[in-house]
């Protein structure tokens, strides 16, 4: 590998929002705010809508998406346009 042209790699906490499940990994990502880990030391911390912990497909239950009224909110906002 090139010397000095990666992206630093260091560890990082990600927090999911929904749960509030926080798991240490590394990563590219950077933030200003910090949280203490286990291990006695401090970590970035970044906060996700997200995780497995609180995915659908990971929990089982299933979130209502509301994909009725796409077409009429979009002819609201666009109108429908005569050739």
């Amino acid at each position: 590998m090139k010397q000095g042209i990666h992206p630093d790699y260091h560890p990082v906490v990600f927090q999911d929002a929904a749960t509030g499940t926080a798991f240490l990994t590394r990563s590219t990502a950077t933030s200003d705010r910090t949280v203490e880990w286990s291990d006695g030391n401090t970590y970035p911390l970044i906060a996700v809508d997200v995780t497995a912990d609180s995915h659908p497909f990971w929990t089982g239950s299933q979130r209502l998406v509301d994909t009725a009224g796409r077409v009429e909110k979009f002819n609201r906002r666009y109108g429908k346009r005569v050739r």
